[in-house]
This record gives structure tokens, sequence and C-alpha cells, in this order.
């Protein structure tokens, strides 16, 4: 066994191989040579090439073979340029399709013919035809979603425009709600010209109605209001009863308002003289009922019985109206002017009386005798006088009475 042998290897005798002597071929690939590499570049300078004729539209490169042109050795950023300019264009296309939509939307094609309202009673109607009948064209080509209706929010305002807008021709155009507020107004008006009538005398209100004759108007407009809530009107009463009473028969009524005594009586043949502060240049005559009837008629000689002279009057009435703090002198005026046996209708606020005998006493003092009294309606109490011959009475015995006016309290409002 030799120096250098080891077990299991052998070495051929034939002496050491040359390195000219070919080798075992490898499965590891090789390099290749320089002429090689050369040839795969122009290779893909024909492939760019081609890709850059594409994006230049040139249809003729497609056909053509591989160019062999030399290119700039700086072909990467001939790449990133292509690729910068497809970006731009894509750009540029999409501007362009945007431009398309919005001359489709700014030159709309002709609306189609209305459909018969047959076919489309059951159609519901978009929020752009509700809205702007100009813009359905603009909806069609861009539809919206059908929207879920909800009904609390769409009835509530459909209630509120219907009850903003509901008009009334007895109100010149007013809402509803313009119409509430104005008698909420009203109201507060009538009140405060109430008051002012029960807490002053005749003369000072006759005064204040001359210079703002609209407070008339006013007053018994707010009056008219009020009577809506009463369970009867007084007045509604009297018309019932001189409605049987003949024809011909002369009645006066004293603070007559709108004369709704004369309007239903003189259809029915019955005479009927209406006086208040304020004339309405028909039935009502201006007059203060508490100083002086322009009615013919005489209290008779001082220190007589006397039932006076030259009366014309079957009945008087006095609806409501003792209001002044002088309101006796309205009874001794009624008693002037009544026939013998004349009657005398008064009707009160009951709430106004401190004491109902003593205002039956002052009237029978007057000239006159009660025949009836009725309290059973909770507003308001009915009396009924006879006129009887009296002695006169001397000025201060006038003014005493006159005094006594307190007997009915004013009328009070609570303070809102």
């Amino acid at each position: 066994m030799g120096l250098f042998e080891v077990p299991g290897w052998s070495v051929p005798s034939g002496g050491p191989v040359s390195e000219s002597s070919p080798r075992p071929s490898s499965k590891k690939r090789k390099r290749g040579s320089l002429d090689s590499f050369d040839s795969r570049f122009k290779t893909a300078e024909a492939n760019l090439d081609k890709l850059m004729q594409k994006f230049r539209g040139n249809s003729s490169s497609e056909t053509s073979g591989p160019s062999t042109s030399k290119t700039s050795p700086k072909s990467g950023s001939v790449l990133k340029t292509a690729l910068s300019k497809h970006e731009e264009r894509k750009k540029e296309k999409k501007s362009q399709a945007h431009e398309e939509k919005k001359k489709l939307i700014s030159h709309p094609r002709p609306l189609k013919p209305s459909t018969p309202a047959s076919k489309t009673q059951h159609q519901r109607p978009t929020h752009h035809h509700r809205q702007n009948s100009d813009a359905s064209t603009t909806a069609s080509l861009v539809p919206s979603p059908p929207k879920k209706k909800l009904k609390t929010d769409h009835d509530v305002s459909q209630k509120t425009v219907k009850f903003a807008l509901d008009v009334s021709d007895d109100n010149r155009g007013l809402t509803k709600l313009q119409k509430e507020m104005q008698q909420s107004l009203g109201g507060a008006r009538f009140r405060m010209i109430n008051e002012s009538l029960y807490k002053h005398d005749s003369k000072t209100s006759h005064e204040m109605m001359r210079k703002d004759p609209q407070m008339f108007e006013e007053y018994h407009s707010g009056f008219r209001h009020q009577v809506h809530s009463w369970p009867t009107n007084p007045v509604e009463t009297y018309i019932s009863t001189f409605s049987l009473l003949p024809k011909g028969t002369l009645i006066v009524d004293l603070g007559c308002g709108d004369a709704a005594l004369a309007k239903a009586l003189v259809p029915l043949g019955l005479s009927v003289l209406s006086y208040d502060l304020v004339s309405d240049g028909a039935f009502v005559v201006e007059a203060d009922i508490c100083s002086s009837i322009p009615l013919p008629g005489s209290e008779g000689l001082e220190g007589e019985l006397s039932e006076g002279d030259a009366h014309v009057a079957d009945a008087a009435v006095c609806a409501l109206s003792l209001m002044g703090t002088n309101w006796p002198k309205t009874i001794r005026e009624a008693w002037r002017i009544l026939k013998p046996d004349g009657e005398l209708k008064v009707a009160e606020v009951a709430s106004r009386f401190t004491d109902i005998d003593a205002f039956v006493e002052l009237v029978e003092t007057i000239g006159f005798r009660l025949q009836s009294k009725d309290d059973s309606n909770s507003h308001f109490t009915l009396f009924d006088f006879v006129k009887v011959a009296r002695y006169s009475k001397t000025e201060t015995e006038w003014k005493d009475l006159e005094a006594r006016g307190a007997l009915l309290k004013p009328c009070e409002y609570k303070r809102r």
C-alpha cells in the first residue's frame, strides 16, 4: 500500500489529467458570452419600440418585424415617460366623459307627453316634482332612490301648512292663526272698553265714543263674540215676548248695541226705536240715554201725583245697558217717555247686584211697580216693571236717588 493511498479511493494510473482534456458536463447554468447578452439587449429594445408604437397609436408597427434602430441607452426613462403619458391619456378620457355628461344634463331631451290621469293617479310623485316642476328632466336622468315616507313628520307638516293657509273671507284673507290672535286682541280690547263704560258716567263715555267712533264697533264686535258663550241671550227672550204684541206697538230699546231687537221685530210689523252712544246710520239713533232721550214726554208738575204728558212709548227695554255710574237717570227717562201702564223690562248680569231688593226699591221709587222677577238663569236676572203715577221730585231728591248707582257693581275681568 502506497504512502498516499486511502482505503476506498482509487487513483487512475494513467497519470495526471491535463487541463485541456474535456470535463464531464455540469447541470449548472453557465453565464452567456458578451455576444449573447448583446443580442438579448437588442431584442428588449425591439420590444420596447413595439410598446412605444402601440401607445402612439401606430397600427403599422404591429405587423412589422423587430426594429434594429438604435435607441438611447437610457431606456428606463423612456418607459417611465410612456407610462406617464398613458396615465395622462386616461385622465383626459375621464374628463371628456365628464364633459359629455355635463352636456347631457345642461341640454336635456324633450319631455315625453304626459300620460293620462287614469294611468298616473297611482304613481307617487318624487320629491323633485313636489318642489319644482322644472327639475323633472334632471330627476329622470339621475333618479334618486325612493325614500321611506315618515308618516308622523309628513302628516304634522301637512297639517301645519293647511292650518296656516286656512283663509276665511270674513276676515279679509287672514289665516286661522291670525284670526285667533285677532280675536284674542279683540277680546282684550272689549274688556278694556267695557270696564271703562261701567266705571264712568254716561257723559264721559259719550265723549269718548265721539272722539273714536271705531271704539263702538270694537266694543260690540267683542260683545257679539262673548254672546256665544252665554247659556241664553236676554235679547232673544224679549224678541219672543214682543213678537206676540199687536202690530204698531212702539218699543224703545235703550242701549241697543247693534239693534238686534229692531232687526227682528220691525219685519213683524212692530215699531222699534233704538238708541245708543253711536249711530249706525240706519237703525241706531245717537243719544245719551242717561241724559236725554229724543222723544216727547213730561214728568208732571212739582208736588202733584202724575203720570206725565205727551208720552208715546208702549214699552222700554234696558237689556244689559245700565252701565254708567249714573244709570238711575236712565230709569227716570224711561218713565218720562212711557205711556201709563207702559212696560219696563230690565235684564242685568246677576253678579252685578249688591242687593236685589234695594235695586227693586230704587226703581219703584222712580215711578214703577215690579210685576215679576226671573233669577233662574245663572248669568242674568230679568225684571218686568209697569209704569205708575208718582209725585214729582225736586232736583235734590233726584241727586240722592242717582247717588245710589253703586247698587250695581261694574263688571270687572281678571288681568291676564
